[in-house]
């Protein structure tokens, strides 16, 4: 009887010792553009002589729209309005400024996370972030191989980067509280999984269009579509105020950059 005891005890502490399985579920769909797409326009790199080199024989163009047969949008940020989804990664966010552009031009990043800043680039670049949140940087990276770090502080959607010596050079990091977010792929799909079950807000975000919100219910092990549609007549929130610069004109040997507000006067 006491041997029988002892092996209903044990059994009943390896079965409290399993994991709990969390009741999940998947979000997926497409991002679309029912009107008709822009045509990307063809950047004018003659400001800096090393970005016409860098890119020689290329035509190189501003890629903020791309759009599928079907009208599926690219570079549509999507993201539920949710807290949790672990701990943020330990692997960087990272832009890398390559051929005079941001690769990506868009992402998602969690708050803590680290944003990492490459210059593949033989020339100087500025990364400016423009945040209404206190995600600010401001930082030079005049040669090639030099790496920026910054630890994402606050949540903001859309955290906005630009190049102040290449006024072309812009992207967008969508910084989340939570880890469910994706960014649509070259079709306009995107996929968020490991949901927990319950009713959310899901934001879709396009930088020429703006965003988009619908309200979503998660099952449990279950699939739910959201699709989201512009007419392409949309205009993004105008949110974020900084000084513009229209262009500038750089020496192949230049190593570093200074700016000045003009609308500020200098008189005393």
């Amino acid at each position: 009887m006491m041997k029988t005891r002892v092996y209903v005890a044990v059994c009943v502490a390896a079965l409290l010792a399993l994991p709990v399985l969390a009741q999940t579920g998947t979000i997926e769909g497409h991002v679309k553009l029912t009107g008709p797409a822009p045509a990307n326009a063809r950047i004018p790199m003659g400001a800096d002589p090393n970005c016409l080199t860098i890119n020689a024989g290329k035509r190189v163009t501003s890629d903020i729209v791309l759009r599928a047969a079907d009208g599926g949008l690219a570079n549509s940020f999507v993201m539920l309005k949710a807290n949790g989804g672990g701990a943020a990664p330990a692997a960087s966010a990272v832009i890398d400024q390559r051929g005079c552009q941001y690769h990506p031009r868009i992402q998602g990043a969690r708050v803590g996370q680290t944003l990492e800043v490459k210059n593949s680039d033989a020339t100087l670049h500025n990364i400016h972030s423009l945040s209404t949140k206190g995600n600010n940087f401001n930082t030079g990276q005049p040669t090639a191989g030099m790496v920026f770090k910054y630890q994402l502080k606050a949540a903001e959607t859309m955290l906005h980067v630009k190049c102040d010596v290449h006024p072309w050079m812009s992207g967008y990091i969508g910084v989340a509280n939570s880890g469910f977010y994706a960014v649509t792929d070259n079709t306009g799909a995107f996929k968020i999984s490991g949901v927990p079950a319950g009713k959310y807000q899901i934001v879709a975000w396009h930088e020429a269009y703006g965003p988009v919100v619908q309200n979503v219910e998660v099952k449990a092990n279950g699939s739910v579509t959201v699709d989201f549609a512009y007419a392409g007549t949309e205009k993004p929130n105008a949110t974020i105020a900084g000084l513009h610069v229209e262009e500038v004109s750089l020496p192949m040997e230049a190593t570093a950059l200074e700016l000045v507000d003009a609308t500020k006067s200098t008189s005393r």
